[in-house]
């Protein structure tokens, strides 16, 4: 948009030099013009007069000496001509066609314009003068004048206002660059404030300053929209948080309490007590996944210091041997990632130890930059790893399969505080591939 409103102020500009350029030049050269038409008239005046009066005399002596003098000095050309069209006097190279000049100095009418000049021609002016006076004509003078001085002259003028108009031009177009930036200034600020909260720095506001009056308004209340949306989800993080927090207590206590109990039960009560012990740490496991998500959310371990992999994956190598499923880790041995890396690390391999069987196996890389935990388990369809990462999703087939729904939830929220990519892939010929990005542009 900025540049689309300098291309129209430059516009503008364009034609509002043109319009007092092209003018000026116009009337310079116009007026340039008269002032050959009336020097050189002069000199045809004079010379008629002397031609009327050699007519009178019958003695020519004068006039050829005068007009061969004066095409020497000028590099003009000069031609008499008498009533009849017969040319008495010659002075220079005399090129121009004359009947009609002729034709109207007969008629008793004398040159009253000259074709304009430019840089670009003519290259010589004719006038014709009557000799003497109404009915007692005695003939014509024809002065045909180099314009080779006017034309400099316009030369000069013209290159004087094209130059002029070049230099206005561009201090135009860097006063329209510079106005279009002051227009758009709090536009571009909205957007990139509206980026970085699209990258999740929701603390991210327009800074106020120059601009029209109507626009800074626009940003003043973006910021305070800002405020009110932010306000409102730190709210609901802080409800989830500390509801889950203060749920925590009462389901220890409710459990120990059932634990307490189980003496006490009859034989026909077992099985129902035992998926009450069940559903209550479903309970807790819930609550524990909403509180991660909310600290995750809130921004608390997200940007934490790197810590090295290969440690971390090797905790899990007593857990997946217990379940009978390979754990094959290809991590370099010097190898560190951000804590929110790790810890999608550690959602991944969780997910995978419920959901392949034994003797299954999982592959843990890290090359460029890229994380992967690819497993050969049922792996999920198409429209499943799309839905994966949404918060309490959970597949139709595995609804036995203890969890909240809430791990990719936490891992995705986790990807996007560290700038990273999380995508869910297919493995061949069956499974599911997690994968970080951790430099995605």
């Amino acid at each position: 948009m900025n540049s689309r409103l300098v291309v129209t102020f430059t516009t503008l500009i364009v034609f509002l030099i043109a319009a007092l350029a092209v003018p000026l030049g116009l009337a310079y050269a116009s007026h340039r013009t008269n002032r050959l038409l009336l020097d050189r008239r002069a000199d045809a005046t004079r010379f008629a007069e002397l031609a009327d009066q050699a007519a009178r005399e019958d003695d020519r002596t004068n006039l050829i000496a005068e007009i061969t003098r004066y095409a020497e000095l000028y590099g003009a050309a000069v031609r008499v001509r008498d009533r009849d069209g017969s040319v008495l006097a010659t002075a220079g190279r005399f090129e121009a066609d004359d009947r009609d000049a002729v034709r109207l100095a007969l008629a008793g009418r004398t040159t009253e314009d000259l074709p304009t000049i430019s840089p670009f021609g003519p290259a010589t002016v004719l006038l014709a003068e009557p000799a003497g006076r109404d009915a007692q004509l005695s003939g014509v003078v024809l002065l045909e004048a180099p314009a080779d001085q006017a034309r400099l002259d316009v030369s000069l003028v013209w290159g004087a206002l094209a130059l002029g108009a070049l230099v206005a031009l561009g201090y135009s177009a860097l006063a329209a660059r510079r106005l279009a930036r002051w227009i758009l200034r709090p536009v571009t600020e909205l957007d990139r404030t509206t980026q970085a909260i699209a990258q999740g720095h929701l603390d991210a506001r327009a800074h106020p300053g120059a601009g029209p009056s109507e626009l800074r308004r626009l940003e003043e209340r973006f910021n305070a929209m800002a405020d009110a949306v932010s306000g409102a989800m730190e709210r609901q993080r802080a409800f989830v948080a500390d509801a889950s927090h203060e749920l925590r207590t009462p389901l220890t206590v409710l459990g120990l309490r059932l634990e307490n109990l189980e003496p006490h039960l009859r034989a026909e009560g077992t099985p129902e007590f035992e998926e009450a012990l069940a559903e209550l740490d479903r309970l807790t496991l819930l609550v524990a996944d909403l509180l991660a998500l909310a600290k995750v959310e809130a921004g608390a371990g997200v940007a934490g210091k790197a810590v090295a992999l290969g440690p971390r994956l090797g905790v899990w190598r007593e857990v997946y041997a217990a379940k009978g499923v390979r754990l094959q880790v290809d991590v370099p041995e010097i190898s560190e990632v951000p804590e929110a890396a790790a810890r999608i690390a550690d959602i991944a391999l969780d997910n995978a130890q419920k959901f392949v069987p034994a003797g299954g196996t999982v592959a843990v890389t890290l090359l460029d930059g890229v994380l992967r935990v690819a497993d050969d388990g049922p792996g999920l369809g198409e429209e499943e790893r799309a839905e994966a990462l949404g918060r309490f999703w959970r597949s139709g087939a595995h609804a036995n399969v203890p969890g909240s729904g809430l791990g990719l939830a936490i891992a995705a929220e986790l990807a996007k505080g560290c700038g990273a990519g999380l995508r869910l892939l297919p493995a061949a010929p069956h499974g599911l591939i997690v994968e970080l990005r951790l430099n995605q542009p």
